[in-house]
């Protein structure tokens, strides 16, 4: 039977608390809610099962990792099963005393496991102290292969990076996937907030016409306060959403709110793009060399 070249998508857009339980219970929830709607592809945000510790360096919070297939992984499998999904999920990975890394996991309908991807590019910022957690991925930009096709699962701080992009659509991705963790300083003014939000969502655009390949960025939601009091908190804007193969919005989800978007994706204008706009054709590989270091003066 050939394959149709829609594929219906959810984004579950959540905020999150210190009860682990009731995190992934509302993961699970909506994983349904997206499946009744349709979907056959959901994305979860970046580290869904519990606050964005990332906050404060605090070696208690080593205690919240887990192993690939610990609890978090192993309840939304059940309910990938039972819906019939592919699921893209994220923890807080334990690989061993001392060694940890932001990962996304990747669930197939059956609830089996199609693949991991490490976050590769690690952030050391005010209220995002991530190096103090995680190691940096060590599994490179491989698309995952699910029977809905190849996701190229990214995390967050990828976004920022057109060179993971093109090298997971370089390597056959049919999507370009983004769970993200981000939100504002809100001692920021409302100008500069503004400009941080359209920067990040102008770049995931830009991958998405750069390389002919829809883009799905799902971010989480509401404010988490700083448990350590050295910052003010973080408001996460949400603005999660899905970009067709030339930067258009096919959906977006509200800023303040918790939602479950659901997008229909024409996965064949990927090749019509491609077609008109041939950036694969025209690059001058045999000119990019110094890419590859670190800088040039």
């Amino acid at each position: 039977m050939k394959k149709s070249p829609l594929l219906k998508v959810g984004l579950v857009q959540q905020s999150c608390t210190q009860d682990k339980n009731a995190n992934i219970e509302k993961s699970i929830a909506a994983i349904r809610d997206c499946a009744a709607q349709g979907a056959v592809l959901v994305v979860l945000q970046e580290l869904h099962n519990n606050i964005y510790f990332c906050q404060s360096e605090n070696v208690d919070y080593f205690d919240l990792a887990e192993p690939i297939e610990g609890e978090t992984t192993q309840r939304i499998a059940a309910v990938a099963k039972e819906c019939g999904v592919v699921v893209v999920s994220s923890i807080f990975e334990k690989r061993a005393a001392g060694l940890y890394h932001n990962t996304a996991v990747v669930l197939e309908k059956d609830g089996s496991y199609a693949g991991v991807y490490r976050k590769m590019h690690i952030p050391d910022d005010p209220a995002y102290y991530e190096k103090f957690y995680f190691t940096p991925g060590d599994l490179g930009f491989r698309p995952i292969e699910t029977s809905i096709g190849k996701l190229g699962v990214l995390v967050c701080w990828d976004q920022w990076y057109p060179e993971g992009a093109r090298l997971m659509a370089m390597a056959g991705a049919d999507l370009l996937i983004y769970p993200t963790a981000i939100g504002w300083d809100m001692r920021d003014s409302e100008a500069e907030r503004k400009r941080q939000q359209q920067a990040w969502v102008i770049s995931q655009r830009g991958h998405a016409v750069a390389n002919g390949l829809p883009v799905i960025a799902v971010n989480r939601v509401g404010f988490e306060k700083d448990l350590s009091g050295v910052t003010e908190g973080i408001t996460f804007w949400g603005h999660s959403f899905v970009a067709g193969a030339q930067g258009e919005f096919l959906g977006l989800a509200a800023e303040e709110k918790e939602q479950n978007l659901i997008v229909e994706i024409d996965m064949k204008r990927s090749e019509d793009v491609r077609r008109i706009w041939p950036f694969f054709r025209d690059r001058r590989i045999e000119a990019y060399g110094d890419i590859t270091k670190r800088f040039l003066v």
